[in-house]
C-alpha cells in the first residue's frame, strides 16, 4: 500500500490523537488523504491493546474498522499457533491476516485466501513487512478455492458471522462459508482442520453438526470467553477432548477433560462455606465442567446449580478466581447490614440467586469496585446467602 509522504507524515505525527477531532481539521491538511490517514490512526490505536507486537511496527497497514473488530487478538492468535505445526497450511478466510501471520510461524508454505481485494493488498504489504515470505496471497472465494486446492497438512477457517444487514449470527448455517455445506470436503483437503466459531455457539449442538471433531478449545482472555476452536482430524475419536484455556496477562490456566469424565465425576455438596471459595473461569462454565473441578482439586460444591466451590486449604492452581471468606449471612435486612458494616463499595456476583446484581446494589447502596467481593448464592440446603470475601492466592 503506497501512501504519500504527506499522508505518512500526518499519520506519524498524530498516532495518539482523537480521530474525530482530526476529521474536523481536515481542511488544514489539503495534501493529506485524511480518510486513509484516519483509518490508519484508528487502526493502530485499536492494535495497541489487541495486537501489541503489530502496534510496535509503524509500517503495518490497517483495514476499515469492521475487519479489525472481527479479527483475532494477538493473545488468541498465539494460542492457536501453539496448537499447530506442519509443512503446508491454507487459511481459507484470511481477513486482516492476524491468525494467518501467527500460524505461519509453524509452517513452511502458507496460502492466505480472501475475496476482498482491499484486504488482500493489505495482507501482501503486512506479510512482507513482517518477513513472512512463506505466505502466498490468493484473491478468491473460499468455497471455490477449497474445491480446487491441493491437499495440505492443515486448513484454518474463521467463517464470517454477520448477515447481510451486518447483524451478528451464531448458527453454523448462517456462517460464510456455510460449514454445513463444505464440511464433507474439508477432510479430503487436509489432515487437520481448525475452525474458529462464536463463543455464543452451543458446543453440544455444534458437535452434532460438525463431524470428525477431535478437540474443542474454549478460549477466554482474562476470564471473558472470546472464541471456540473446533479441531477436526482424519483419525476419529470416540469423545472429543475439551480444553478450557484462560489467557491472562501473566499466566494461562488450562483444564482439559472429556464429557464422559465430567459425567462420572464424584462431587460432594455442602451447605457449609469453608475458609476459601472458588469461582471457575468462564471457559469452564461454557464447556460444562461443573463437577469435575471439585473432584480434581479436592473441593466441595455449594450447590448443583451455583457452580461455586469451597475448601479449608487454598488451591492456588484452581482455574479461576480464589477468595478467602471474611463473613457470611442471609439476605435478610438485619443480617446483610451487619455483614456489610460501613462498607461503601464491593464487587458483586450472583450465582443461582433470585435477586439481580442491580437489585442488590439498590438495596445495599454499594458502589462497584474496591477490594471486597460479595457472592450472592444458594447453598445445597436451599439457604440464600451473601458471602463476603477478599481475593486469595
Amino acid at each position: 500500500m503506497e501512501l504519500s509522504a504527506a499522508t505518512l507524515g500526518f499519520i506519524h505525527n498524530h498516532w495518539e490523537d482523537n480521530t474525530k477531532t482530526l476529521a474536523l481539521q481536515a481542511k488544514r491538511y489539503p495534501q493529506v488523504d485524511i480518510a486513509v490517514a484516519l483509518c490508519q490512526i484508528q487502526g493502530r490505536q485499536t492494535a495497541k491493546q489487541k495486537i501489541p507486537s503489530w502496534y510496535a511496527c509503524e509500517e503495518i497497514r490497517y483495514p476499515r474498522h469492521l475487519s479489525l473488530e472481527q479479527c483475532s487478538s494477538e493473545a488468541t492468535a498465539r494460542y492457536k499457533a501453539s496448537l499447530c505445526q506442519g509443512n503446508t497450511l491454507t487459511d481459507l478466510t484470511g481477513g486482516f491476516g492476524i491468525d494467518c501471520a501467527f500460524l505461519a510461524e509453524h509452517f513452511r508454505e502458507v496460502h492466505y485466501v480472501e475475496q476482498q481485494p482491499e484486504l488482500c493488498r493489505i495482507a501482501i504489504h503486512n506479510f512482507s513487512v513482517l518477513g513472512l515470505r512463506q505466505i502466498a496471497v490468493h484473491e478468491s472465494d473460499s468455497t471455490v478455492y477449497l474445491k480446487k486446492m491441493q491437499p495440505v497438512d492443515m486448513i484454518y477457517l474463521d467463517p464470517a458471522r454477520r448477515d447481510d444487514a451486518g447483524a451478528k449470527t451464531v448458527l453454523l448455517s448462517d456462517c460464510t462459508p456455510d460449514l454445513t455445506r463444505i464440511g464433507a470436503l474439508l477432510p479430503e483437503k487436509a489432515k487437520r482442520v481448525m475452525i474458529k466459531l462464536s463463543p455464543m455457539l452451543d458446543i453440544t449442538q455444534a458437535l452434532k453438526e460438525i463431524s470428525g471433531v477431535c478437540e474443542v478449545h474454549i478460549v477466554s482472555v482474562r476470564n471473558e470467553c472470546k472464541e471456540l476452536l473446533f479441531v477436526l482430524s482424519s483419525d476419529p475419536v470416540a469423545t472429543p477432548l475439551l480444553t478450557c484455556a484462560d489467557l491472562g496477562n501473566k499466566e494461562t490456566h488450562l483444564f482439559s477433560f472429556t464429557r464422559e469424565e465430567e459425567r462420572q465425576a464424584a462431587c460432594e455438596y455442602t451447605p457449609e462455606v469453608l475458609r476459601y471459595v472458588y469461582e471457575p473461569n468462564s471457559s469452564l462454565l461454557k464447556a460444562g465442567a461443573f463437577s469435575l473441578p471439585a473432584q480434581t482439586y479436592g473441593l466441595k460444591k455449594l450447590h448443583p446449580h451455583s457452580h461455586l466451590y469451597t475448601s479449608d486449604q487454598l488451591h492456588t492452581d484452581f482455574p479461576g478466581r480464589r477468595f478467602e471468606v471474611e463473613a457470611m449471612g442471609s439476605f435478610h435486612k438485619k443480617e446483610w447490614r451487619s455483614l456489610l458494616g460501613d462498607l461503601t463499595q464491593a464487587n458483586i456476583t450472583v450465582r443461582n440467586f433470585p435477586v439481580s446484581v442491580a437489585e442488590i446494589r439498590k438495596r445495599t447502596r454499594l458502589r462497584e469496585g474496591g477490594d471486597t467481593y460479595l457472592f450472592a448464592t444458594t447453598l445445597s440446603d436451599g439457604q440464600k446467602v451473601l458471602i463476603r470475601c477478599r481475593k486469595a492466592g
